[in-house]
């Protein structure tokens, strides 16, 4: 039976239309989504739309309209958004759908049964546009860290979950398993923080009224972090099918932005605790991506539509960049300038330059049939360097260093290529060492479609369907479709138009 792999972005806010950060998580995630089904597992990729909250709320009562219409008109977006990037998502959550609002009173109940939340009177500083309360000493002039708007001061009676109950559960948790937050410069921010103590936090709010009322007291509505980080549970079928949740729970990987970082790593395997449930076997954190050198912002004037970007790069040119070009860990620093001079260089002139002229010489020089690759050819150790590089970079989540090592390949191809002149063998009627040369290109080919499958999965199909294969690259089950030698001989070969024409600027 395959091996379950579940991996989720974070679900998205929806008060506004989404920009190439809440894309840029969408991709990686779908990428490794990707390459874990070349390995043959049971792949569960979830995104989705966080939509109750009091920023909502206000949206909405802003626009003379409620927020359940602002969220069925906004939601849309996002999921269009997984159509528009070619993403291989399982399943897209609501979390105003019925089965997220029963899921997470069913495990608010627990929680509370258990002895974790206790009713007290609230007093303190909280940030709408965060859903979360900051002390004093978190402040930057008095504002929110995050989002450096002015912070609300708020009292009020709340629920609140025993956190501080947690420190050492949590400690020994990343003791025994260092992996559990990536990468290490993220770990140690969590370890921090929880060393500094940790403080019982509000898990309910009777001032608002948009979203899911607590099961035990409905006059209070549940706090965001409670209902939104539920949603990867949902999914999979807390409260309704526990052979399936328990099948895909833990999470493999929780893909998120280093501003949610502390609900993801120190509030969300707390709580999972407290409601006898494991903790995420990973959050991986990465950067914010910037534009001109600043966060990208609803409001702001440097958002930048994935829309836009797909229109002019296709949606292979736009997930090469943000994978191959954007490091996924630190921040990264979004130009157009940039995202053209990759698309030209690595997609244009290397990887559709190699398909063009290769399967122009095997068309034009051998009769568009593909020659046999030779058994001990000079590609052989690049194929096996390729492969062994993508995987070492897929399993730290280096997507720069994966995609790397498949350009490795295809630029030892055009070398080898340049190296062996088939064009002057040809010429000289020398018709074996012409089709020796174009062999082992073509199969190289063959693998570079199958490595590159997970990034630029159009184009990777594209080359395939012309080196005249069946089916598709994702039928593919590795390590063993990635060894030397399994084809294409004999098959039809089409040169087609050009993969990845050069954009001019």
């Amino acid at each position: 039976m395959p091996e379950p792999f579940y991996v989720t972005t974070p679900i998205y806010y929806p008060n506004d239309v989404p920009h190439i950060g809440h894309a840029y998580t969408s991709v990686a995630a779908d990428a490794l989504a990707r390459w874990r089904r070349l390995w043959g597992d049971d792949v569960v990729f979830l995104t989705g739309t966080d939509e109750h909250g009091l920023k909502m709320q206000r949206t909405a009562e802003a626009e003379g309209i409620t927020p359940q219409e602002l969220v069925d008109r906004t939601s849309p977006a996002f999921r269009e958004l997984t159509t528009l990037l070619d993403l291989t998502n399982t399943d897209f959550i609501r979390t105003t759908e019925p089965r997220h609002y029963e899921a997470v009173r069913q495990f608010l109940q627990v929680v509370y049964d258990n002895g974790y939340i206790e009713l007290s009177t609230y007093e303190g500083l909280y940030c709408v546009a965060c859903e979360a309360y900051y002390g004093e000493d978190e402040l930057v002039d008095g504002n929110c860290p995050i989002h450096k708007t002015p912070i609300e001061h708020v009292t009020e009676e709340n629920y609140f979950f025993q956190l501080s109950r947690f420190e050492d559960r949590l400690l020994q948790h990343y003791a025994e398993n260092p992996e559990a937050v990536q990468p290490d410069t993220r770990r140690n921010e969590v370890l921090g923080f929880i060393k500094q103590g940790l403080r019982d936090f509000s898990m309910s709010r009777t001032s608002l009224t948009w979203g899911i009322p607590l099961p035990w007291d409905p006059k209070h509505v549940t706090y965001v972090w409670f209902d939104a980080l539920f949603n990867y549970c949902t999914a999979i079928g807390y409260g309704t099918d526990r052979e399936r949740f328990d099948r895909y729970w833990p999470v493999d990987y929780h893909l998120i932005g280093k501003d949610i970082l502390r609900f993801h790593a120190v509030y969300w395997p707390a709580m999972l605790m407290a409601g006898g449930e494991a903790p995420p076997k990973r959050v991986f954190a990465h950067g914010f991506l910037l534009v001109g050198g600043e966060k990208m912002a609803k409001s702001g004037s440097n958002q930048v539509a994935p829309a836009d970007l797909v229109a002019e790069f296709g949606s292979d040119g736009y997930r090469y960049h943000f994978l191959a070009d954007q490091r996924f860990g630190p921040d990264g620093d979004f130009s157009h300038e940039a995202m053209v001079a990759r698309y030209n260089a690595d997609l244009a002139n290397n990887f559709g330059n190699l398909a063009s002229r290769v399967l122009n010489m095997a068309v034009s020089y051998c009769g568009g049939i593909a020659p046999a690759e030779r058994v001990s050819g000079p590609l052989v150790a690049a194929c096996a360097q390729a492969f062994e590089g993508a995987r070492d970079g897929m399993d730290k989540l280096d997507y720069a260093s994966a995609t790397s090592a498949v350009w490795d390949l295809i630029r030892a191809a055009n070398s080898f290529i340049e190296d062996s002149e088939p064009w002057k063998l040809n010429k000289a009627g020398d018709a074996d060492a012409t089709a020796a040369v174009l062999g082992d290109c073509l199969e190289a080919l063959r693998v570079v479609a199958l490595l590159a499958s997970p990034f630029i999965p159009r184009a990777a199909t594209e080359l395939w369907c012309r080196l005249g294969l069946d089916g598709s690259p994702e039928d593919q089950r590795l390590p063993d479709a990635a060894a030397w030698g399994l084809g294409p001989i004999s098959t039809t070969l089409d040169k087609g138009t050009p993969l990845f024409p050069r954009i001019e600027t």
